[in-house]
């Protein structure tokens, strides 16, 4: 995609949404290239995304990190009396 500097329509925002997206934009000046907008890292796909968070539950729930009993988890606040310490 080439695209004029002095074109109203070229606003950065949607220029850079582009180039991340892959699309290779290219600016100009007087017809003549002048600059490239390239993505530094390319954002991964949707199915990318679920993919990972797909193994990442699968290994979660494989793994259990055990936690503290609820039934406990608040015995801290109160003494040997049970009352409040």
């Amino acid at each position: 995609m080439d695209v004029a500097i002095n074109d109203p329509e070229s606003e950065l925002a949607n220029l850079v949404k582009k180039a991340e997206a892959g699309e290779e934009v290219v600016l100009t000046r007087n017809g003549h290239p002048v600059a490239k907008l390239i993505a530094t890292e390319k954002r991964p796909t949707k199915e990318q995304r679920n993919t990972f968070l797909r193994a990442f539950l699968e290994e979660a729930r494989a793994n259990p990190v055990p936690g503290p009993d609820a039934m406990r988890s608040q015995d801290f606040l109160y003494g040997d009396d049970g009352l409040p310490a």
